[in-house]
């Protein structure tokens, strides 16, 4: 699964390396990102890719209430396209997660270590993400906008870390990804199989990133 995150890049960096035309939000830096919090997408909207924030944590349009999404923060890859709480999502809106890095805890329970996970070159990536709008009662002024971060089994890169791990896209994918009109689910099947990263860099950090209450840059400093 993917359970918290990392994202500190500025807007202008974020432009230099995502498919970004507009942003319609500001961008803070968050080293500890957890679910039912406001994260980055980016989103197609009329032809142009959009730089959004959208709640972690997917809540369906036919949901009667948004607490919903706590249960809704990954949809697994081998079943997107069935679920009914994801299938709708996964043929019409995806989304691309801007993230630099994420958390996954190891060891025996009560004595956990956690471990930072990011890309070998250690770049910013995105993962392949579903969203949704849910209006209640149909307001116009009370849409909520969320979101699903889709996960895989790991790669053995990471495997001794964790059983599962988010799905991140390979830059070629973007574009075909976040397009509205590809609705062909085998293809986008084919995206989350092979257009994916499976090597990565891990290492323990500090039991600090238990807590969300901090969030800051050491956060993700290798433990002493």
């Amino acid at each position: 699964m993917c359970g918290r995150f990392v994202g500190f890049r500025t807007l202008e960096e974020l432009r230099d390396i995502f498919p970004i035309d507009r942003a319609a939000c500001e961008v803070v830096a968050n080293y500890n990102v957890a679910p039912s919090q406001e994260v980055l997408v980016i989103v197609k909207h009329a032809g142009e890719n959009w730089l959004d924030r959208f709640y972690w944590g997917l809540v369906p349009f036919w949901a009667k209430d948004i607490s919903i999404g706590s249960k809704m923060i990954n949809a697994r890859s081998e079943s997107v396209a069935e679920k009914p709480s994801f299938r709708t999502a996964f043929k019409k809106r995806r989304c691309l997660i801007p993230a630099d890095g994420f958390y996954e805890w190891t060891g025996e329970k009560g004595h956990k270590q956690p471990v930072f996970i990011t890309l070998p070159d250690k770049k910013p990536f995105a993962f392949a993400g579903l969203w949704e709008t849910w209006n209640k009662n149909g307001a116009e002024k009370a849409v909520y906008k969320s979101c699903a971060i889709i996960t895989t089994r790991a790669s053995e890169s990471i495997r001794g870390v964790h059983h599962r791990m988010p799905v991140i896209l390979k830059t070629e994918a973007y574009e075909h990804w976040l397009e509205p009109g590809n609705q062909n689910i085998t293809e986008l099947e084919g995206i989350l199989q092979n257009d994916i990263y499976t090597e990565f860099l891990s290492y323990p950090v500090s039991k600090q990133v238990n807590s969300t209450r901090n969030n800051n840059p050491s956060c993700v400093e290798p433990a002493g």
